[in-house]
């Protein structure tokens, strides 16, 4: 398997930093949360402790796609676990860029009155300007930091 270094270290930076935003609001933090919007604004507002442990949880979620991009480095003896490896980072490159990519679209057509997600403004601008491309960002990064699959 070929990596590119480069997509691949931007990748693991992305990582770190979407995890870091998880663990700075599981404890307490509230810089950005208000960018959200809807239901996880409100309940970080006042959050019972099974949201903290959610937010929490999904920090160490996250930090996964890091061991992901790290086990990328390894030269695998093993062709099964290379390939599966590959496609695996395909396939979360696929799936973080459809869920920024169609989330753009719905908050867009929340925007125009086309939908009605119950969004104030302040998230709507926040979530077409920044959240939704930052998933389409790591997308991106996942999805080229392999090249493509060679046998060993």
């Amino acid at each position: 398997m070929l990596v590119n270094r480069g997509w691949l270290i931007l990748g693991i930076i992305w990582t770190v930093l979407f995890a870091g935003m998880s663990f700075y609001w599981a404890m307490g933090g509230m810089l950005g949360v208000r960018s959200l919007g809807g239901a996880i604004y409100e309940m970080s507002l006042d959050p019972e402790p099974s949201f903290v442990r959610i937010v929490w949880l999904t920090g160490f979620v996250k930090l996964l796609g890091a061991l992901l991009l790290l086990l990328l480095l390894v030269s695998w003896k093993n062709a099964v676990i290379a390939k599966a490896l590959y496609y695996l980072a395909k396939l979360a490159g696929v799936f973080l860029f459809m869920y920024g990519f169609l989330n753009f679209i719905t908050i867009s057509m929340s925007a125009f009155a086309m939908l009605d997600m119950d969004l104030e403004a302040h998230a709507t601008f926040w979530r077409l300007v920044f959240w939704e491309p930052f998933w389409m960002i790591g997308g991106i990064c996942y999805f080229f930091s392999v090249k493509k699959y060679r046998s060993v």
